[in-house]
């Protein structure tokens, strides 16, 4: 049984929750967000709260719902009240990293520089070799985030390329020297 979908949610001082037919709207200081709401889950705004309920708490796809449109409603509020970011970090010598306008310019090792376009949805900018990226969508920041760390990933041996801030690369030893060579 779900506990997180059993929790009422608290509406914070400032937003404005609104349900319009099988969307949920979420309005703040930070902006708009909406969410479609699934057939199978029912969700109930009373006293400055948000009630998710399910039809059959017996059922596993129902339950797994309920747990689902929870965190995504909690996520929102959030979002709207204080946002989300990403840090991730560039490493290795010459990379260099720049934001002009709506376009995030990488020169991270290849023989151009990449041109990253970002969403209207964030904001993203840049300290040193530090690329921040914030909005008030968790799913669209870590997406976001996501795709510039694609472009180049870090490598195991010197640890070069683009990593979050918080993640450990799993380093790996180097190719042995043949002994009396």
């Amino acid at each position: 049984m779900s506990r997180v979908g059993k929790k009422p949610i608290q509406i914070p001082a400032g937003t404005e929750v609104k349900l319009d037919g099988d969307k949920i709207i979420v309005k703040g200081p930070k902006g708009t967000l909406e969410q479609k709401i699934h057939p199978l889950v029912s969700v109930g705004i009373k006293d400055n709260e948000i009630q998710i309920g399910i039809g059959d708490e017996t059922d596993v796809t129902q339950r797994s719902l309920w747990g689902l449109f929870a965190r995504l409603i909690s996520n929102m509020l959030t979002g709207i009240t204080q946002g989300f970011e990403k840090k991730l970090e560039v490493n290795g010598i010459g990379y260099k990293v720049s934001v002009q306008g709506k376009v995030l310019k990488l020169d991270v090792g290849f023989s151009h520089e990449v041109d990253f376009v970002i969403p209207e949805e964030v904001n993203v900018s840049v300290e040193k070799n530090i690329i921040t990226v914030s909005g008030n969508d968790k799913q669209v920041v870590g997406e976001v985030a996501a795709r510039i760390r694609r472009i180049r990933k870090p490598e195991p041996y010197k640890g070069k390329g683009i990593k979050y801030q918080e993640e450990i690369i799993a380093r790996k030893a180097g190719k042995a020297g043949k002994a009396g060579a």
